[in-house]
């Protein structure tokens, strides 16, 4: 099977699994329930969820426990894109080929669903806990969703990635931004999966280099996507990065030498799963996919 199939079918039983954790639509708090919705369903690669469960796969894990885990990091990630449209941020009207949720639902509405969507994240993950109470890795993935979400994960790249905005930046920065504001989740749902299985110290530590090379490979990706694709291909605006006035690893490595960063980080990932006994092919697969995606 080609891998573009494996991953359709893969993202639906990803899909499957996460939207059964979706509030219902009633009361009279429903629209911003509704704006919720909106944005967890407008598509997109469900990567985080898929490597939390391939990751917990590759361990031997079995248990139903992983489901709101990989439901809560979908939710965590989609309530950064949110924020990241808003005026105040981006400023963006289209998000994967539709409207951003703001400009449908209105600013104030669309600040409420992202607070919304991080809340219930972490209401969602508390159900891993009801799962396996007495499982004490449990507690420790519901830890490390928690902190690399949070000031120390994604948000801290965030601030600084609105501090730097039109400044010149130095690549220390620029990595540092990287490894929070998109490694963080990354790193969060490899290892959540890593946890919950059961996986040794030694191999969550490689699971975790492994984890923070392919979000910097994904971002750089980014990066060069935003420059070279188009919005058709995309499903948001191109050259947002230029218009917000943003330093990029494009800007800072040009786009020929960005590129040969992407393979040759992504081959170091790939090198940290090679270096683990357990092994999952169809993980290999979708890493070595990632630094070709054309969205």
């Amino acid at each position: 099977m080609e891998i573009k199939e494996k991953i359709m079918e893969h993202t639906k039983e990803v899909e499957d699994i996460i939207v059964k954790f979706l509030p219902a639509e009633e009361g009279y708090q429903k629209t911003v329930m509704e704006a919720m919705n909106y944005s967890f369903l407008a598509g997109g690669k469900r990567l985080r969820p898929m490597l939390m469960l391939e990751t917990y796969r590759l361990f031997g894990g079995s248990s139903k426990a992983i489901e709101p885990f990989m439901a809560a990091i979908e939710m965590i990630h989609t309530y950064s894109l949110i924020h990241d449209d808003l005026p105040a941020m981006d400023n963006d009207d289209y998000r994967r080929g539709r409207k951003t949720t703001h400009v449908v639902y209105g600013e104030a509405m669309g600040i409420l669903a992202g607070d919304a969507l991080l809340n219930f994240a972490f209401e969602t993950a508390c159900k891993g806990l009801m799962l396996e109470p007495g499982n004490p890795n449990v507690a420790k993935a519901m830890q490390l969703l928690a902190q690399k979400a949070g000031i120390y994960g994604m948000l801290g790249g965030q601030v600084a990635d609105v501090e730097s905005e039109g400044l010149p930046l130095e690549r220390e920065k620029l990595d540092f931004i990287y490894d929070l504001k998109t490694g963080a989740l990354i790193e969060a749902s490899m290892l959540i999966g890593a946890v919950l299985a059961g996986a040794d110290e030694e191999a969550q530590n490689v699971i975790l280099q492994v984890a923070g090379d392919i979000g910097l490979a994904f971002q750089i990706q980014d990066d060069i996507l935003d420059v070279t694709s188009d919005m058709e291909t995309l499903g948001k605006p191109i050259g947002s990065d230029e218009k917000n006035h943003k330093t990029t690893y494009v800007t800072i490595r040009g786009l020929e030498q960005a590129q040969k960063d992407v393979e040759e980080i992504s081959q170091r990932a790939l090198d940290g799963l090679a270096s683990l006994k357990e092994k999952n092919g169809y993980l290999d697969e979708l890493v070595a996919y990632l630094i070709h995606r054309k969205k």
